[in-house]
């Protein structure tokens, strides 16, 4: 796991699994850790991690409900979890799923943790809206078509986009179960004017992407997603797990040709 600085109320901590994001943001004396790392030394290192920085937690926040981003359940167990009203109404239509994927995933690779995923309690946020940070405010907007929920956060005092599971440099758009490629669609050209006023562009997988990078990757994407299912793969994203996502992304509009 590595941690870096965006601003001096902003931390991402990158898992070694793959890359997944975890921001750490700060207003005042409040602090929201957005997402999550996945294995169970790097969550067992994030409390320490906020200490080091003199963050104080006051809650945690989700991009949406696929497991590898609510793993910061396990390691604040008492915080509560805001997530949009659509991430709220998947888990509630799904109850024990995001629990089974993580001890699925665990037992493939030999993990073993403390203790299993119990999310507990949620707080439904409305998206297109805003969550409280200390006198500031985090705008929360929007981000489905990866899945059938999702929200992305604009951190305006840091000029710092957190956008879920869009936008990633190693991983290429992918419609997972519920998800579709007009929504995508429609996210990327919501994200479009924050990225371009953004200074950083955090993806939920890969590295921290300054906005003209940022701004090419959502080219590409809406390119690959609007030449589906003839698309050819971006340059720099055509490993083999980037061609398995992509005949699945075909397999999912297939219906609809």
């Amino acid at each position: 796991m590595r941690a870096v600085g965006l601003h001096r109320d902003v931390l991402v901590v990158t898992s070694r699994i793959w890359q997944t994001t975890c921001t750490v943001v700060r207003g005042n004396d409040e602090c929201f850790v957005i997402d999550s790392p996945v294995l169970p030394d790097e969550l067992e290192m994030l409390p320490a991690v906020l200490e080091h920085a003199g963050f104080h937690l006051s809650g945690l926040l989700a991009t949406h409900a696929d497991w590898d981003h609510l793993l910061a359940r396990l390691a604040f167990p008492g915080a509560p979890l805001g997530v949009a009203e659509t991430t709220a109404a998947r888990l509630a239509s799904e109850p024990g799923t995001a629990a089974r994927e993580l001890r699925a995933f665990d037992e493939e690779h030999y993990v073993v943790r403390p203790s299993p995923l119990s999310l507990g309690q949620v707080q439904a946020l409305p998206v297109p809206g805003h969550c409280e940070i200390g006198d500031g405010e985090i705008e929360l907007h929007p981000a489905d078509g990866h899945t059938a929920d999702g929200m992305a956060a604009w951190i305006g005092w840091a000029r710092t986009l957190v956008c879920g599971d869009y936008l990633s440099p190693v991983e290429i758009p992918w419609l997972a179960e519920g998800g579709s490629r007009d929504a995508y669609l429609a996210t990327l050209r919501r994200l479009a004017p924050l990225v371009d006023a953004a200074e950083h562009v955090v993806p939920g997988h890969g590295d921290v992407l300054d906005a003209a990078r940022a701004a090419a990757i959502l080219r590409e994407d809406a390119a690959y997603l609007e030449a589906l299912p003839d698309a050819r793969l971006p340059i720099a994203r055509r490993s083999a797990a980037q061609r398995t996502i992509h005949a699945q992304n075909v397999a999912r509009i297939a219906p609809a040709r």
